[in-house]
């Protein structure tokens, strides 16, 4: 059903397209949008979580 998709004709039309939709200055931050929603996803599967405190290795040494 889905041996053919990712050919290289389709995934240009389906850039264009969306160039055509969202426009040339919307796309890089959808991309980058997209980029940051699957680094969270990742980083929640793995059981990273930005709201933990940081552990004795990752607090910066105080300088004096």
């Amino acid at each position: 059903m889905f041996e053919g998709l990712f050919q290289p004709m389709h995934l240009l039309v389906v850039l264009f397209i969306a160039l055509l939709v969202f426009g040339p200055k919307k796309l890089p931050e959808l991309g980058r949008g997209l980029g940051d929603g699957i680094r969270s996803f990742k980083d929640s599967i793995r059981g990273k979580d930005d709201s933990a405190p940081p552990t004795e290795q990752e607090k910066e040494p105080v300088r004096g």
